[in-house]
């Protein structure tokens, strides 16, 4: 299969399971706790079966690896990362900026990265070396070089205070416009030109594999907070960046 038939599966996948989290938003939820204390619900499982078995039936020789159900062929050349609800506590308080997210990676690398936003009728699609878009039109991150000019997003603050206390300080005075947020939409409005910048923390790769690949496909750069490229292995701590000369003042930052 075609990487141009991977992305008309992904967009579709995406489609799906934003309809399908629609459905359940707002609604009685049935919220479970997980061992770690963070929430799961019938939507949650649900979505992600659903995706699951579409992904099945369209590529049975590649692997799935998801929040909820776990993974399926990891080793495989081709792996989908499903994260049903991005943004569980969002979701089940009422909150409209919870995400679905969808990333495809071959040899482990990702390829496409599909944010979707299913209460505010977004879906934002980036293919790695081919650009990215939101709802069909084409959209890029923005040329914002300077830390002191630019929107930054702080996502899982409260973690990052409890962990990094010097590091939260430092992000607390900087940017010229700054926001605390959670969850997977500051970086796709990072990869529409909108925000400039956001230091994330404690991640799972179903949360920061789909958001690199569309934030790289826009023309920014998403790593580590050590500089290195993201993948199944790395430590959940990540910053975006529109400009690498904003992506090297944040790594500055964040290394003291």
């Amino acid at each position: 299969m075609t990487m141009n038939e991977c992305v008309e599966h992904a967009q579709t996948v995406a489609e799906l399971a934003c309809e399908s989290a629609r459905g359940f938003f707002r609604g009685k939820l049935g919220v479970e706790f997980k061992a770690d204390s963070s929430p799961v619900t019938q939507a949650d499982k649900g979505i992600e079966a659903e995706v699951r078995a579409y992904l099945s039936e369209h590529f049975p020789d590649h692997g799935i690896f998801g929040e909820e159900h776990g993974a399926n062929g990891v080793d495989k050349d081709n792996l989908w990362i499903v994260d049903p609800i991005d943004g569980t506590r969002s979701f089940l308080s009422g909150n409209p900026l919870f995400g679905f997210l969808l990333a495809h990676l071959q040899h482990g690398t990702p390829q496409i990265g599909v944010v979707g936003m299913p209460v505010l009728g977004e879906i934002f699609v980036g293919v790695k070396d081919k650009g990215a878009k939101m709802n069909g039109e084409a959209i890029q991150a923005s040329d914002v070089q300077d830390l002191n000019r630019a929107i930054l997003y702080v996502n899982e603050g409260d973690k990052i205070y409890r962990d990094h206390p010097n590091v939260f300080a430092r992000l607390m005075q900087s940017g010229q416009t700054r926001r605390m947020s959670y969850d997977c939409y500051p970086h796709a409005l990072l990869a529409a030109g909108h925000v400039d910048a956001v230091v994330d923390y404690d991640l799972q790769p179903y949360d920061y594999l789909p958001v690199s690949a569309l934030v790289e496909a826009a023309g920014g750069l998403m790593t580590d907070w050590q500089g290195n490229a993201l993948s199944l292995g790395s430590d959940g701590r990540v910053i975006s960046a529109a400009t690498p000369q904003l992506h090297a003042e944040l790594l500055d930052l964040v290394n003291g």
